[in-house]
């Protein structure tokens, strides 16, 4: 059992690295050669969990296809990282912001000033939670670099309790940090060229599984058709652009009929897709969206219609 003082040395991310011993007398050339040499590591770490990072998206997906929710908790890096995969969901999905969570150890304030001391408080994961109301239709992602972090090791704990679905997501081996879940990702980068500094490789690890994890999810949900980004909330000029180069290029339309299609559809980039596919106006077409969807494409078979592209 690991907590405050807990020498944590053994830990892969604590171990030095061998390769940059010599770091503060290289040259920034040998350097910089030496840190792109080494971030080769994070995507051979997320390749090798693949089958574990599937596991979760398809357990996910079925929390949030229910009506639960996903939350992210972590501390630190950590959970900075989970906060801003939560945040990009609504902009990026139109997903509604309850529906991904981060929760950061410290709050709000933690995100701009460090306040990895509360790590170490292992009722404050439980907390938490409970404050958000965790329940068993939900789905709790524990991110923790080094797989010791009180605070979320309490959170999994409690996740377990109340019979949510748990993911660890951590970088050292299972038997050096074992964590309590229903489904262990671990990216094994090695240790750091800067010694314990797990916002370098292990960050950069952990970015790249949230992105896989919460897109994979969304996709699931029906909210990408092809590649696109379907149900994207326009809620700035750079994000309308955005929609009218979609609704334009599935649509097979030009640039001025997408813009009248989206305002005609109430800035819904799936239901103006629809509605210009199969002919039906606004009404019709939301009510069978909301029959047939979430998925455009299901939901364009249904309807008996395509579109010229995927």
């Amino acid at each position: 059992m690991s907590g405050p003082g807990a020498d944590r040395g053994h830990l892969l991310t604590e171990q030095s690295n061998a390769a940059s011993s010599d770091l503060d007398s290289m040259a920034t050339a040998d350097l910089v050669a030496l840190f792109c040499r080494e971030d080769r590591r994070p995507q051979e770490a997320v390749q090798a969990a693949a089958a574990e990072l599937t596991r979760a998206i398809d357990a996910v997906a079925a929390r949030l296809q229910a009506g639960g929710r996903l939350f992210y908790i972590g501390a630190g890096t950590s959970g900075r990282l989970g906060v801003l995969d939560a945040v990009e969901c609504p902009p990026t999905f139109c997903s509604d912001p309850d529906q991904v969570q981060g929760v950061l150890a410290g709050g709000p304030p933690a995100l701009l000033r460090s306040s990895e001391g509360l790590e170490d408080e292992r009722q404050a994961g439980e907390e938490e939670l409970r404050g958000r109301g965790l329940a068993s239709s939900d789905a709790l992602v524990g991110i923790a670099a080094g797989g010791t972090t009180p605070f979320v090791l309490g959170a999994l704990e409690h996740g377990r309790s109340v019979g949510a679905l748990t993911v660890a997501l951590a970088c050292v081996p299972r038997e050096q940090a074992p964590m309590p879940c229903d489904i262990d990702i671990r990216l094994l980068t090695g240790p750091e060229l800067l010694t314990g500094s797990t916002r370098l490789k292990a960050g950069t690890a952990t970015k790249m599984a949230l992105n896989i994890l919460s897109t994979g999810v969304m996709v699931r949900l029906g909210k990408v058709h092809g590649n696109r980004m379907v149900d994207v909330a326009a809620t700035n000029s750079k994000l309308l652009d955005r929609a009218r180069r979609i609704v334009r290029d599935l649509a097979g339309v030009s640039g001025d009929e997408a813009g009248v299609a989206l305002e005609a559809a109430g800035g819904s980039v799936k239901l103006a897709l629809l509605m210009l596919a199969s002919g039906l106006d606004r009404g019709a077409a939301t009510e069978h969206l909301a029959r047939h969807g979430p998925s455009l494409r299901v939901a364009l078979e249904a309807a008996s219609a395509s579109l010229p592209i995927a």
